[in-house]
């Protein structure tokens, strides 16, 4: 978890390519995610109570799965969307390749399944509750770019779907 955190608040940003990163975004995003660090951390460290077995129990090896599948979508739809632009464009491109085949915010699906594997892990309330809003607060952000991307270009594909592939 800290690792992810340290990820996204420090190296992501440095290898974004387009328009500056706003400073305050920066501030805000680094104070959430050391709040919400702190409330998982304690919560795991002061309030839970696993048994000895929990490590072989189906909710934790079915969570520890679908965590992991959603950072591998995640890292995966983050260097294609990396790749989009050559150094010093910011103009708008189509993203092609791996989940972006089937949905617009293929890197939104992977964080959101990401922490709902980690809550299916760790059987938080903590973890459900911050699944839940990552869910609440990245979905529309995948619809909205769905959007535009289908209002601003023409050869946009029309069989993606917004975040949810098949589906929604």
């Amino acid at each position: 978890l800290c690792f992810l955190i340290y990820l996204r608040t420090f190296i992501y940003p440095f290898f974004t390519r387009g328009r500056p990163f706003p400073l305050q975004l920066l501030f805000f995003g680094t104070l959430f995610c050391i709040y919400n660090g702190f409330l998982q951390g304690y919560y795991l460290i002061y309030c839970a109570e696993y048994p000895n077995d929990w490590c072989t129990d189906i909710r934790f090896t079915s969570g520890l799965l679908l965590f992991l599948l959603g950072m591998g979508i995640n890292i995966h739809s983050d260097l294609l969307l990396r790749q989009l632009r050559k150094p010093g464009e910011v103009t708008y491109k189509i993203p092609q390749g791996g989940l972006f085949t089937y949905v617009s915010g293929a890197n939104y699906f992977g964080e959101i399944v990401e922490w709902f594997g980690f809550a299916i892990a760790t059987w938080s309330l903590p973890a459900f509750a911050f699944a839940f809003f990552t869910l609440c607060c990245i979905g529309p952000r995948a619809y909205h770019h769905h959007r535009y991307y289908l209002k601003t270009f023409t050869d946009y594909p029309k069989s993606r779907k917004a975040l949810i592939p098949f589906v929604f």
